[in-house]
């Protein structure tokens, strides 16, 4: 395995874990790649839902990468999804000798790096991320996207410490950032996960989502789990939120994502 480290313009952090090439497995010397977006309320990145996520994807066969992307100044405005946006244009600029697919790149977020991953899906060709990054075509737009108890509305459901990072005291911005009200057709599919339990980011969240997304005939997988409170991440010992049945997240979002990439190990 090789471990890589990339720095974005802004000083965002892209850390790979990269399988290795091989004679003896040729057919899976190129692979899907997933780029991994902790949480912390857009004021950290979690370490719990950094690596022990990415293991995950590392040994379901994917290339993977954690984006430690810009929190340190609020109001962080477009900063985050000009990181998130350009992170997915350096894995297809980068393709070649990353091994991985362009045509095969996922975004995986959780809480406020779940409301990342879902605009870098969403809003990857709005004016001020092509502006910035000087996209062209769909360069920055992912091909799925997986999402764990993501912060979503700026509404009455609403994450407020995520979007006062985020957005600070702009109201056009804060509408723009409300992601219910920004699903279009034509986007990638989505994979979402929340407990009904989850007292931060309530389940209202994911639920508004899946619904603008069926409006937008955009292709969705919805899972619910009963119990478990808010960062439960891979939901085990290891990030102190052990849960046995919500840990079916994993393997349903792997047989998901084998199905919408057609990459079977």
């Amino acid at each position: 395995m090789q471990l890589m480290e990339h720095t974005l313009p802004s000083g965002a952090r892209l850390i790979g874990y990269l399988r290795d090439e091989t004679s003896e497995m040729p057919g899976y010397n190129i692979r899907p790649a997933v780029i991994v977006m902790p949480g912390g309320g857009y004021r950290w990145c979690s370490k719990r839902e950094a690596d022990p996520v990415a293991v995950q994807f590392l040994q379901a066969g994917y290339q993977v990468f954690t984006l430690y992307y810009t929190v340190a100044t609020a109001p962080l405005r477009w900063q985050p999804l000009m990181d998130a946006a350009g992170a997915v244009m350096y894995l297809r600029q980068n393709a070649a000798a990353l091994r991985l697919d362009p045509g095969r790149v996922v975004v995986a977020g959780f809480s406020a790096g779940g409301h990342l991953a879902a605009s870098t899906a969403i809003l990857w060709d709005a004016a001020p991320v092509q502006q910035a990054l000087g996209i062209t075509g769909t360069e920055a737009r992912p091909n799925a996207v997986v999402l764990g108890y993501p912060v979503i509305t700026a509404g009455e459901f609403a994450h407020r410490g995520s979007f006062d990072s985020l957005c600070g005291d702009d109201a056009e911005l804060l509408r723009t950032m409300s992601l219910e009200n920004q699903v279009r057709p034509g986007l990638p599919p989505f994979f979402v996960w929340h407990t009904v339990a989850d007292e931060a980011v309530p389940v209202q969240n994911s639920l508004m989502l899946a619904q603008a997304l069926e409006r937008n005939n955009v292709p969705y997988e919805l899972h619910l789990f009963a119990t478990g409170g808010h960062g439960s991440s891979t939901c085990t010992n290891e990030v102190n939120t052990p849960n046995p049945h919500n840990t079916a997240w994993l393997p349903l979002c792997m047989s998901w994502l084998s199905r919408e990439l057609d990459f079977h190990l």
